[in-house]
């Protein structure tokens, strides 16, 4: 988190407050209330809903309108799970909320093994993480699995995020993100995403494990990468996350996120390169989109839906 923090607003108390009144309900009820999210954001607002209609149509050709819609319907009941998992993570503050996390089993990780083989022979590593799975509630990835690398302190990761508009919601994001760390004082790799080479740069000579979500459609100060076709349509990305393991010579890996049956998640690490300065940006990003592809195509459903990523 950041050094130096301004006091939160009375906004900020209040919106914190009720989410963490709400946050301290087990996870079956946050699963039951997911439910019921889903059915007002899907049948009530309609929320997004042409938006997630064409971009399901587009990228699944093959399938029937009747199963792009029932896709549609387990999009919005994911997009509830992932909100009410949120608020439930929100409430599991410091040391105590990290017991909490590790008692629920809300994820569990599949290969450890392998990611300790990269931290062991790697001094960096870069972990590329899309919209799937519930991605904001990476920050207790050390929590998931006893068998994680134990020499991988938790000073050591450094997860990127996008600023927000709203300074309230950006604080409110930022303290739910960061809650099971809360208690770390001297973290510092909740990092804005333009302060990320900064960052990098005055860490390269430290063992520091990047998680990107880089699924986005390009920022409005970022450069457009051709990725070529994915999902059936032609895609721009940002590279800046390939581009940083490249130039400092890290390890790379895709974060497969796949939902379980009946709630909860299963993390699997796929190495891309080992040695990222002997590959270059473009390579790298189209191997990650045709992973991610391969994991829509398993579980249409996972993923966010509702934004825009072809303009």
């Amino acid at each position: 988190m950041n050094e130096k923090k301004e006091r939160r607003s009375l906004g900020v108390i209040l919106v914190e407050g009720i989410m963490r009144l709400n946050g301290m309900l087990p996870l079956w009820w946050q699963r039951g209330w997911a439910k019921i999210l889903a059915w007002f954001f899907g049948k009530v607002m309609h929320y997004r809903e042409d938006v997630v209609m064409v971009n399901l149509s587009r990228c699944f050709p093959g399938k029937k309108y009747k199963e792009i819609s029932r896709i549609k319907d387990r999009f919005y009941r994911h997009l509830g799970s992932v909100i009410t998992e949120s608020v439930w993570y929100g409430a599991c503050v410091g040391k105590r909320g990290r017991r909490r996390i590790r008692r629920s089993g809300i994820v569990r990780i599949t290969n450890p093994e392998v990611f300790n083989s990269l931290c062991d022979n790697h001094l960096q590593v870069m972990v590329l993480q899309s919209h799937t799975g519930n991605w904001e509630i990476i920050s207790a990835i050390r929590e998931y699995s006893p068998d994680l690398e134990l020499s991988l302190d938790i000073r050591d990761v450094c997860v990127t995020y996008k600023e927000m508009t709203s300074k309230l919601w950006n604080r409110v994001m930022e303290d739910n993100r960061c809650a099971p760390i809360r208690d770390i004082a001297d973290f510092s790799g909740y990092t804005e995403s333009r302060e990320v080479l900064r960052y990098a740069v005055s860490h390269r000579k430290d063992r520091r494990c990047y998680v990107f979500i880089t699924d986005q459609y390009p920022y409005s100060f970022a450069t457009k990468h051709n990725v070529g076709k994915f999902l059936n349509q032609d895609t721009v990305s940002m590279n800046a996350a390939a581009t940083l393991a490249c130039k400092m010579d890290m390890a790379v890996c895709y974060l497969r996120y796949a939902e379980r049956e009946g709630g909860g998640y299963e993390m699997t690490f796929v190495p891309i390169a080992e040695q990222a300065s002997q590959s270059d940006p473009d390579t790298i990003m189209k191997q990650y989109y045709s992973l991610l592809e391969e994991d829509l195509n398993a579980q249409p459903w996972n993923y966010l839906w509702s934004h825009k990523r072809w303009k």
